[in-house]
């Protein structure tokens, strides 16, 4: 793929037909990071062109801005967890489709776990990748997020003390 060009969207749906608010927020989410991350655009522009494009409301755009912004501000912390949990296969060499869903993912399981349950990201990653990843990629998805996850609530909720 080259720098301009967005994934190609698989399963017959586009984005105004059928996905509707949180969905299409974390649509314009993935697709704002996955453009950032192979072209270096700035993202601000690309989901405001998204944004524009789909004539999205302003809760999908309020959503989708907020996706984009704690994945940018929680990076780091975010790529050194999927390294962590998919040691076999580092972060630069996976496919930029599977990176950032990834990344998206872990924010919302990490981070927004008040506004949408863990169990819920998953899923809404997972049909991410059905729809733009590569066949393995929706099992792969929820096999590094389900990690993470189990590991966050081993960390949150240490084994009681033995007397």
């Amino acid at each position: 793929m080259t720098g301009g060009e967005q994934p190609e969207r698989r399963g017959g749906r586009g984005l105004a037909g059928g996905v509707r608010g949180r969905r299409l927020g974390r649509t314009l989410a993935f697709l704002t990071l996955y453009e950032m991350d192979v072209s270096r655009h700035r993202p601000g522009e690309v989901l405001q062109r998204l944004l524009d494009e789909e004539g999205a409301n302003p809760e999908v755009a309020a959503f989708a801005r907020e996706l984009v912004a704690g994945v940018l501000r929680h990076r780091a912390e975010i790529d050194a967890l999927l390294q962590q949990h998919a040691p076999a296969y580092p972060l630069a060499q996976l496919s930029p489709i599977d990176r950032n869903i990834l990344r998206l993912g872990a924010y919302e399981c990490l981070y927004t776990t008040d506004q949408a349950p863990v169990r819920v990201a998953i899923n809404e990653a997972v049909e991410l990748a059905k729809r733009y990843g590569s066949d393995s990629t929706p099992r792969f998805v929820n096999g590094v997020l389900g990690q993470i996850v189990r590991q966050r609530a081993l960390a949150d909720d240490p084994p009681p003390a033995s007397s």
